[in-house]
Order: structure tokens, then C-alpha cells, then sequence
């Protein structure tokens, strides 16, 4: 049997076992990638002696020249098998992680769908329906409650305005009196008037006396005028 067909032997003989979980697989490649990050680290310092042989012997010995040309190839062939190794590697790294993740997310996501659904087993629509209804209530009466408040309150005094108008009316027609009474008419003399003494230079005369009279009894008619019809 080849050693191939025992590999796959072996690998059906642990079916059985349990999977590995991503974090040991990831682990697990993690390290392979190290240790062929170190392989690759020797073969390149391997490339780099033979190369330094073969130019050593290269006019000298060029048997010894040769067979570090052959190393040289040998080790660079091994080093370009481990580049696609790694990179292997790499891509199966990064579908685990992938998978990891979308692993993660589903699982939370049915978590989190589960919490919903036993949140709204305890929730009736019915019931809902009627807080609803309770905070609409509730809020219309708060609204007529700050309406009734904010309108002007009006105090009933238990007065008749007719005797309150009557009442103002006496006080002012007693202001009017008050007034006209404080206005004394000017008296008449009872005697008759003294004898006009003859006009000297510089005094007025009799022509000029009356008009001043007239002029008076101008001021006061319309003194009067004024007054009745303030009275009226």
C-alpha cells in the first residue's frame, strides 16, 4: 500500500473522532506558517552559501562549483514548494476565519432572534391596543385640564351696573354744581355813578371809556357762553 493510501486510510479512521473547533484549527495553521516562514528563512541563507561557493570555485575547482550550483537548485526548488505551501495555507487560513465569523454571526443572530421572539410572547396586541387607547384618553384629558386653566376666571360681584351708572351720574352732576357755584356772577352797583369830571390833557375819554366797558362785557358774555355750554 502506498504510503498515500495509508494517509487516507488513517484519515477515515478518525472520522469517528469529534471535528477540531476553528480556534484549534486556526491554532494549528498559525503554527505550520511559522515553522514554514523559518524553513523558508534557512533555505534562503542555504541559497546564499551555495551561491558564494560556486563563485569561490568557479576558476579554482569547478567540480566543487557545480555541485554547489546543484545545492543551490535543490534548495530553491524546496523553497519555491514551500511559497505554495503557504500560500495554501494562507487561503485555508483565511476561508476558516471567514467561516469562524459567518459561524459567529449566525449563532448570535438565532440567539438574539430567540430573546425577540420570547419578548413578544409576552406581549398581546389586544393589550397594546388598549394602553394605546388609555394614553390617548389621558393625554385629551391633560389638554382640557391646561385649557380650563389657562381660560380668565370670572368672579360674579352681585352688583346692578343700572345703580352703579346712576350712583356715577349724581357724583358728577354734583361736580357741576360744585363748579357752577364757585363762578360768582359780577354785582351791580345800587348808587349812581359820580359825576364824569372834565377831561384834562392826558385822561381818557368818555368815548374811550365805553369802549373798554364794552369790551369787558364782551369778555364776560363769552365767559358765560362757554360755561353753559360745558353745563349743557
Amino acid at each position: 500500500m502506498s504510503k498515500l493510501g495509508k494517509f487516507f486510510k488513517g484519515t477515515r479512521s478518525t472520522r469517528a473522532r469529534p471535528a477540531p473547533s476553528a480556534q484549534e484549527a486556526l491554532a494549528r495553521l498559525r503554527e505550520t506558517e511559522e515553522m514554514l516562514a523559518k524553513k523558508q528563512e534557512y533555505l534562503e541563507n542555504r541559497i546564499q552559501r551555495e551561491l558564494a561557493l560556486a563563485k569561490k570555485h568557479g576558476s579554482q575547482n569547478k567540480r566543487a562549483a557545480l555541485q554547489a550550483l546543484k545545492r543551490k537548485k535543490r534548495l530553491e526548488k524546496q523553497l519555491t514548494q514551500i511559497d505554495g505551501t503557504l500560500s495554501t495555507i494562507e487561503f485555508q487560513r483565511e476561508a476558516l476565519e471567514n467561516s469562524h465569523t459567518n459561524t459567529e454571526v449566525l449563532r448570535n443572530m438565532g440567539f438574539a432572534a430567540k430573546a425577540m421572539k420570547a419578548v413578544h410572547e409576552n406581549m398581546d396586541l389586544n393589550k397594546i391596543d388598549d394602553l394605546m387607547q388609555d394614553i390617548t384618553e389621558q393625554q385629551d384629558i391633560a389638554q382640557e385640564i391646561s385649557e380650563a386653566f389657562s381660560q380668565r376666571v370670572q368672579f360674579a360681584d352681585g352688583f346692578d351696573e343700572d345703580e352703579l351708572l346712576a350712583e356715577l351720574e349724581e357724583l358728577e352732576q354734583e361736580e357741576l354744581n360744585k363748579k357752577m357755584t364757585s363762578l360768582e356772577l359780577p354785582k351791580v352797583p345800587s348808587s349812581s355813578l359820580p359825576a364824569q369830571p372834565r377831561r384834562k390833557a392826558g385822561v381818557p375819554s368818555s368815548t374811550h371809556r365805553s369802549r373798554a366797558a364794552s369790551s369787558r362785557r364782551t369778555e364776560e358774555d363769552d365767559d358765560f357762553k362757554q360755561l353753559a355750554a360745558w353745563a349743557t
